[in-house]
């Protein structure tokens, strides 16, 4: 029992600090020599690194995102067994990139860190997301909602495909924190 506790401890310390490694942040300072929750919407995002830096930016902060997503969950497999660790390490590298101690817990919004989590744990759920959002566009019209809707056939179909209730129990719970994380009443946008 006190191994387990210590694992997930480590796993969870190790997991929140490479998501504490907020792309956009160090991208932006790095190329455009700007704090980048003064610049834009002020979240410390891919979206906002690309208003602040161009497409180099926006490319660069998503690369970082993702790698972070898979240094995390790859050291976590690699050292321990049970998807259940797995799914803290994903929600653990979410946790620190939307509340980075470093940057006073004013992170990003978390996208990429769902989609780069989904993409490590169950690959064909990305696949499945990507003909979603085109059919919800086309339908809709609405880039942002059929994003959103696309996002949310992840937790479905990796239940379909992998057939793991805790890959897609935590890939759902990782969806619901990032929806909260667009939500304006429940995280207020910033302000200039």
């Amino acid at each position: 029992m006190i191994d387990d506790v210590w694992t997930a401890l480590m796993v969870m310390i190790f997991s929140y600090t490479l998501g504490s490694v907020t792309g956009a942040y160090y991208v932006v300072k790095y190329i455009a020599k700007e704090d980048i929750r003064k610049k834009g919407s002020g979240n410390v995002g891919a979206t906002n690194a690309g208003r602040a830096a161009g497409k180099k930016g926006f490319l660069l902060t998503i690369a970082i995102d993702a790698v972070k997503v898979w240094a995390a969950l790859y050291v976590t497999g690699l050292m321990f067994e049970g998807e259940g660790l797995l799914i803290l390490s994903a929600f653990c590298v979410l946790i620190g990139h939307l509340f980075p101690i470093q940057l006073g817990f004013h992170g990003g919004k978390g996208v990429v860190v769902y989609l780069a989590s989904a993409l490590f744990l169950e690959p064909m759920t990305i696949a499945i997301m990507a003909i979603t959002m085109g059919i919800a566009y086309a339908v809709l019209r609405k880039y942002t909602l059929s994003g959103f809707i696309a996002m949310a056939s992840i937790p479905i179909s990796a239940w379909v495909i992998g057939d793991s209730f805790i890959i897609s129990a935590g890939l759902l719970l990782q969806l619901l924190i990032v929806l909260i994380s667009h939500s304006h009443f429940i995280m207020p946008k910033h302000r200039r």
